[in-house]
């Protein structure tokens, strides 16, 4: 029994040991796990930050290379000549592409960069400039910021001028022949003139003209210009006027019934008729008055030359008309013979006058005379009034 007790007793002692030897050999072996796991996550974060570096170095690259490459731009002064135009409502965009487009710089966002960082170039005007073949957007925009490179091709063309009247100063100026801009303006819907100007509401036939969309300016004419581009920069520049001033709004709210195409023919009316800008609005209060309101023939001795003009005959003077002359209905436009607005406007009216058809002063006048040498005219609802006015004109000598 004792050796068996003892072969028991040595048996658990044995395995003891056997279990503490392999607890401390787990324990070892955790601890040597542990210290790889710190290693591990050590060189884990070193390789992160390694990698955040070229990252960050490989971006900045870019980003230098980007700067060098993103907005290419040719360096210098440049070399050569060539005329660029820079048009009504260009912004830097366009007219960077212009440039590209004439090889004058070298991508159009180095000018829009140029023209960023230089608040003058808020500054531009329209018109055609000299520059350089190939030179850098900042030198490309110096010379467009320099009156001495703007080409100077200006005509002005006076208000109240119509489009024949317009057409000989035009072919004065440009030595093109008045009959190519009489082809040009055939088609007025092709110049720019929206299709929904023609529409009247007072019955009458619309007859489509050019006349009154010629707007009275000072233009500088590009190079190479040909009666087609110089009657749609024109037509351009009326939309740009009218459409600031919302003409076409303004008539139907302010005027209701009335179409702007009838409002247009009333401003060119007033600006044929009113001595004194004063009188401007005045005179359209006046055309509303007989057409609208009282069904009278407007009487307006302007017409009748208007009609004689496309004729081709001789226009004259109010003193020189005889009353036959004055009451043709052969004449179209005579507004004694024919009620109601004239076919067309008979001249291109300035934005004075298109102000004053837009908003006349309320009144019931339906007669005026001239009765001072400035220009002034006396206006009145009353015929008998209207008979003491007129000799109140002879008096200042403004009538015979």
């Amino acid at each position: 029994m004792i050796d068996e007790l003892d072969l028991a007793f040595d048996e658990r002692v044995e395995k003891g040991r056997h279990r503490r030897r392999a607890v401390r050999r787990r324990q070892r072996q955790r601890q040597k796990r542990g210290g790889g796991r710190g290693r591990t996550v050590l060189a884990l974060l070193l390789s992160f930050l390694l990698l955040g570096t070229l990252a960050g170095g490989a971006w900045y690259g870019f980003d230098r290379l980007q700067g060098f490459f993103g907005a290419p731009d040719y360096d210098g002064p440049g070399t050569g000549q060539v005329v660029i135009e820079v048009k009504a409502g260009d912004t830097a965009t366009q007219i960077g592409n212009t440039l590209v487009k004439a090889d004058v710089v070298k991508s159009a966002k180095a000018f829009i960069d140029a023209a960023d960082a230089d608040s003058r170039s808020k500054n531009i005007q329209v018109g055609s400039y000299k520059v350089r073949l190939r030179m850098s957007a900042e030198h490309a925009l110096a010379l467009l910021l320099d009156p001495k490179n703007k080409v100077v091709n200006g005509v002005t063309i006076p208000e109240g001028r119509s489009a024949l009247q317009t057409y000989k100063l035009l072919s004065e100026k440009t030595k093109i022949p008045v009959k190519e801009f009489q082809a040009a303006a055939k088609d007025p819907v092709a110049l720019g003139v929206p299709d929904w100007w023609f529409k009247r509401t007072d019955g009458k036939k619309v007859t489509r003209s050019i006349e009154g969309f010629v707007f009275p300016d000072t233009y500088e004419l590009p190079p190479k210009a040909t009666a087609e581009t110089i009657l749609k920069m024109m037509v351009d520049n009326f939309l740009t006027v009218t459409g600031e001033m919302k003409f076409a709004e303004q008539v139907q709210n302010q005027l209701g019934g009335i179409a702007p195409y009838e409002a247009l023919i009333v401003a060119s009316l007033a600006q044929a008729e009113a001595g004194n800008p004063d009188d401007l609005a005045k005179v359209a209060r006046v055309a509303y008055n007989r057409v609208y309101k009282k069904d009278m023939p407007l009487e307006f001795d302007v017409t009748s030359n208007y009609g004689w003009e496309l004729q081709g005959k001789k226009t004259k003077s109010s003193a020189d008309m005889t009353m036959d002359e004055l009451r043709d209905p052969k004449n179209p436009y005579s507004s004694h013979a024919h009620k109601g607005l004239t076919p067309t406007p008979i001249n291109s009216p300035g934005k004075k006058a298109l102000e004053g058809a837009i908003s006349p002063p309320d009144e019931d006048w339906l007669f005026f005379v001239a009765i001072d040498k400035q220009g002034h005219s006396a206006f009145t609802a009353s015929y008998q009034e209207h008979l003491r006015n007129i000799e109140k004109a002879k008096e200042n000598g403004v009538l015979k």
